[in-house]
């Protein structure tokens, strides 16, 4: 009896030993059914790498310069009589801006002039004189010497005068007053700024290096940050003759127009020199580029190639395409764009979002890209 109640219980423990090992063994089948079954394929961004013509720039910062510029200022002390500008007006060359108290010194002029006109007399009649020998030839002498001098303190007198009074020496636009009617100032005082905007100098430095690629005449782009959607085309107009020591670099003026009076001396600016002879190159949006310490990189998109030599294809019929890493050399990057001189052929597929879902070897599958695609032109 007892035997036959151990061969139970051993029979009851073989058949619990046999379920558990049949279930384990369904689920790791079932496991390796799902791990070998092949993975849907990820959506991803691509578009094609363009061949174009790719003129490289010279980047440069430098600083605004005005065509003329003066701070107006006083040469003699006196006190203000007038002002004849408001400030941030434009004025005329020769246009008067400021007039001193000059009452002294309008008589002292009106007092040495009557003296030059008697002196005048008295040299014409002795010039009549002289010839007949009614008066001495030492006489005669003395009556031009007068004359002279008298005429001399007119002179004198009149450009102490003329520096009682301030021009405009340009057409340009005036800026801020700094005094006003009544004040006595000293000389060297600035009244005022003077700016010719019509046309302004960019002031830039490059190494001594880039000497050979530029020219007279080169053209430049200049931005601003007042302006960061727009830039303004100009041209080297001279180039410094002598290399800094301290810096090794080389000072070059470049000339841009300034019709609309946006720019204004003193900004800041980053600009382009627009080196000569532009090259084919391969170039690719930025998006498609992934920069790591090890080198950069791009996924380029290309069809499934299996070891059977049959193009496998989707439920769309089209092929299928795999996500192949290649390590690219990139050049300058501008506009959204970048070079890629090495690693990479035309035409060529490249994933430009999406990159960070992707192996080597991964199904793929493209998407537009939105970001990429042209924008509608606005009606008209």
């Amino acid at each position: 009896m007892l035997r036959r109640r151990m061969l139970i219980m051993l029979g009851v423990v073989v058949l619990l030993v046999l379920i558990l090992g049949g279930y384990k063994a369904f689920s790791i089948y079932q496991q390796v059914q799902m791990f070998s079954a092949p993975k849907p394929p990820i959506s991803v961004a691509a578009t094609a790498s363009s061949e174009r013509a790719w003129q490289n720039r010279l980047p440069a910062v430098g600083s605004l310069t005005a065509l003329q510029g003066v701070d107006l200022s006083l040469e003699i002390a006196g006190t203000v009589k007038a002002l004849q500008f408001e400030s941030g007006q434009q004025v005329r060359k020769g246009q008067p801006l400021l007039q001193l108290d000059s009452d002294v010194e309008t008589a002292l002029l009106g007092t040495a002039q009557a003296d030059l006109g008697l002196a005048q007399v008295d040299f014409n009649r002795g010039s009549q004189l002289v010839g007949s020998e009614a008066i001495s030839r030492g006489e005669y002498d003395r009556l031009n010497a007068q004359y002279k001098r008298n005429k001399a303190v007119v002179d004198q007198l009149k450009a102490s005068l003329a520096k009682k009074s301030i021009s405009a020496p340009f057409s340009g636009t005036i800026g801020i007053r700094q005094v006003d009617v009544g004040e006595y100032l000293a000389s060297g005082t600035v009244i005022a700024t003077l700016q010719d905007l019509s046309s302004l100098y960019v002031d830039f430095f490059v190494a001594e290096q880039a000497i050979p690629q530029l020219s007279i005449g080169q053209q430049v782009l200049v931005s601003v940050a007042a302006y960061p959607q727009q830039t303004f085309p100009g041209s080297i107009s001279a180039i410094n003759p002598k290399v800094e020591d301290s810096t090794r670099n080389v000072q070059v003026r470049a000339t841009l127009a300034n019709p609309d009076g946006k720019l204004l001396p003193g900004m800041f600016s980053s600009l382009q020199v627009l080196l000569p002879d532009p090259k084919p190159a391969v170039v690719v949006p930025e998006s498609a580029v992934t920069y790591t310490l090890y080198g950069n990189s791009v996924y380029v998109a290309v069809e499934k190639k299996p070891e059977d030599g049959q193009v496998h294809k989707d439920a769309d019929g089209q092929p299928q395409l795999i996500a192949e890493r290649r390590f690219v050399d990139t050049g300058e990057r501008r506009d959204g764009l970048v070079v890629i001189s090495k690693g990479l052929q035309a035409g060529e597929q490249v994933v430009t979002a999406g990159q960070l879902k992707l192996t080597q070897g991964a199904a793929i599958r493209i998407t537009p890209d939105k970001t990429l695609q042209t924008q509608p032109k606005p009606a008209d």
